[in-house]
């Protein structure tokens, strides 16, 4: 029997095949936290440190002993990395977009990890010209992650961001296209939100508070100067603010914004130095976005309009009180997001939590709309930088329909399908199928669940292994969109289904507010509710379900493992954010203050003892889980590592039952785990090998 010590952790290894470990002890030491006249005890506090040896062995100790416990699973990771990996078209690029006189586009070449940012001048067949290749920079890196670059007005310059750590500081780098070489002057840990200013020698950028990473400050960086300017400071700590450009190049916007308020500030693009100047003052309640129409802004807001509704206003009175009503507030109809252009107004509605486009002819008023005809889908707007157009660029994808490109002509409505994914190893759509099934809740809500699977299936067999998978959170939908990774759980015979919770938006603005602070229970309980209904109508059976959340959806699953384990054979549990009511009293955790309006303040008594009533690790309780896998990164910058890790440990020592409980840290990247497009492949075929492990599925 070999033992392997490290910082006094004990693994006890039987043979190279047949392994058999203990999962790392966690030592106990109590830490108090008081509140509300309420004590709770933390026995797992001290994993906050995490430049502490003995914390970084822990983790190292965990990551060794979930790796033992699947290493019998190894060869089976191997052929599903395989599996997702063939069927990626290695030597792909992307629709090139227009802006100005170039069609801008990424793309990959076999075998690369990471994309080659390129143009082609005058039309999308002329000479390729190479902006930035990102397998350069990220060589010898565990981790880089580079954004589209911010091309100059004169298209002879870009600014670049780049991420090596997986924080999210990203530091900016200037690239002048005429010579090829990148400037020795760059810009240090910023949020990678940048826009650039008509005099093609001055970028707007936020960069964020290195403790909390709130995005709070706006700074001017002017090529060649010797230092920055700062254009604008956001004091309030519940609001973050970003920046982005007008379609019609005129106004630099910066967005303040908290989860229920926004307020903006227009700077002229044409004179970058000048003050910027209000738009809207913030008003508690009142939401907003502007986009510019030329002499008029457009403006999507909530005032007295749950789901929203489009004003219009002339730019020399952008205060509410000038605001002229032009597309009303529906109750069936949430309006997500709208885009201006110079002939269009185009409004992206959500109706029966199926997604649509509004289209506005803005000489006439005529009004028309785009709609799909699956029965579950994701469409959205696509890369429109023109704002002299007829042509409007979209996305849509479903459950069984890769990812698509659709040129479209606003005057005609014809659609023109631009680029479909294409899926490698034999992929036929027709093949499978989806549904959009209607469960009703406890409370008597109906809440839509959209399931795919392969039509082989027997979908009333009771036996059928089946994967659930949402979020619920922030108002972000769950929508149903189509994976070539998924189609190893669909090809095995899983059952997969997304049921669309409140928390998101599928059904307008009051599906979000009905899942959010002092009814955030309804989120759990939808989820356990759609598991309910497939099992009762035989879709699958206790013993072959496998249920799915990350981050916010990490808490989701988290708090259905303690409300409903008996309804689950495991548990994926992604960055999950469990520690809730210790992170949300704490200021100096990132991103903590700017959640109050999602989660309830806790500092208030009634928020602290809702939320300690559901927050999964106070809430962990000597009773049988299901098995579990809990994945976080070292670096993340959203939900800090030591949730999963204090979560994994007071599972453990509490759960009465046999089951796995496997943490897996990555210590070379954050929240969104590897940056390149194969390596990030690894994990999901961990998380498949994990489940198709319990089920028993060996090839």
């Amino acid at each position: 029997m070999n033992y392997v010590l490290l910082a006094g952790f004990v693994l006890t290894a039987m043979t190279a095949t047949n392994f058999a470990a203990e999962p790392p002890p966690a030592k106990k030491i109590p830490f108090k936290l008081e509140k509300h006249g309420h004590v709770r005890v933390d026995d797992y506090y001290w994993l906050k440190d995490r430049k502490s040896p003995e914390v970084l062995a822990y983790l190292a100790a965990e990551n060794d002993y979930a790796a033992a416990a699947l290493k019998h699973t190894e060869q089976l990771q191997q052929k599903l990395f395989a599996e997702m990996k063939g069927r990626i078209k290695q030597d792909d690029s992307t629709v090139p977009f227009k802006y100005g006189d170039y069609y801008y586009y990424k793309t990959y070449k076999k075998g690369s990890e990471y994309p080659v940012f390129a143009r082609r001048k005058g039309s999308p067949e002329g000479r390729e010209e190479v902006l930035l290749d990102v397998n350069a920079l990220a060589k010898g890196r565990a981790f880089c992650s580079v954004l589209f670059p911010a091309v100059r007005p004169d298209h002879k310059m870009i600014a670049y961001a780049m991420d090596t750590g997986g924080r999210r500081f990203y530091d900016v780098y200037f690239k002048d296209l005429a010579t090829g070489k990148t400037l020795k002057e760059r810009i240090e840990k910023t949020a990678g939100d940048m826009a650039w200013a008509n005099d093609n020698k001055t970028l707007v950028y936020v960069k964020q508070n290195p403790e909390t990473l709130r995005w709070e400050r706006v700074f001017a960086h002017e090529l060649g100067a010797a230092a920055d300017r700062e254009i604008y400071f956001e004091a309030d700590e519940t609001f973050e603010v970003g920046v982005s450009k007008s379609n019609t190049d005129k106004y630099i916007f910066l967005r303040s914004g908290s989860t229920l308020s926004t307020e903006y500030r227009l700077l002229d693009a044409d004179a970058p130095a000048a003050a910027p100047r209000v738009f809207q003052p913030r008003l508690p309640g009142l939401e907003y976005d502007v986009e510019d129409g030329g002499g008029k802004f457009y403006v999507l807001n909530n005032d007295h309009a749950r789901n929203f509704k489009v004003s219009v206003c002339l730019a020399t009175e952008t205060a509410r009180s000038g605001w002229v009503d032009l597309v009303p507030h529906r109750d069936d109809t949430l309006v997500e997001y709208i885009e201006v252009f110079e002939g269009w107004l185009v409004l992206k509605e959500r109706a029966n939590a199926l997604g649509r486009f509004h289209i506005f002819n803005r000489a006439d008023g005529k009004e028309s709309w785009i709609d799909f005809d699956e029965p579950a889908y994701l469409a959205e707007l696509g890369e429109n930088f023109e704002y002299k157009t007829d042509t409007l660029r979209v996305t849509y994808e479903s459950l069984t329909t890769p990812d698509s490109v659709y040129d479209i002509d606003l005057n005609t409505r014809a659609k023109k399908l631009m680029k479909r994914q294409e899926v490698l190893g034999g992929f036929r759509p027709e093949e499978y199928a989806a549904e959009r099934l209607w469960v009703k809740a406890r409370d008597g809500e109906l809440l839509p669940v959209s399931i795919v699977y392969k039509k082989t299936v027997d979908l009333k067999s009771g036996r059928n292994p089946l994967h659930i998978y949402s979020y619920g959170a922030y108002g972000y939908s769950s929508d149903p969109y189509f994976s070539s990774i998924r189609l190893s759980l669909l090809d095995r015979g899983f059952i997969c289904a997304i049921p669309h919770i409140r928390g998101g938006s599928e059904l307008g603005r009051r599906w979000y507010e009905d899942g959010r602070q002092l009814k955030k229970k309804n989120t759990f309980y939808d989820f356990i509710d759609a598991t309910k209904f497939l099992i009762e109508r035989g879709y699958t059976s206790p013993a072959h379900l496998y249920a799915e959340g990350g981050s916010a959806g990490g808490l989701l699953v988290g708090a259905v493992a303690n409300l409903a384990p008996e309804l689950y054979h495991g548990i994926l549990a992604g960055v999950p954010f469990v520690d809730v009511v210790t992170t949300m009293l704490d200021p100096d955790i990132p991103l903590t203050t700017g959640e109050y309006d999602e989660w309830g303040n806790p500092n208030i008594k009634e928020y602290y003892d809702y939320i300690l009533s559901y927050s999964p690790y106070d809430n962990v309780g000597r009773k049988a889980y299901p098995n579990l896998l809990i994945t976080t990164g070292l670096n993340d910058s959203q939900v800090q590592y030591w949730e999963p890790a204090k979560w994994a440990a007071k599972l453990r020592d509490l759960k009465t039952d046999k089951n796995l409980v496997l943490l897996k840290t990555d210590m070379d990247t954050g929240h969104g785990g590897k940056s390149g497009r194969f390596e990030s492949l690894k994990l999901t075929a961990l998380e498949y090998a994990f489940m198709l492990d319990l089920e028993g599925i060996k090839e």
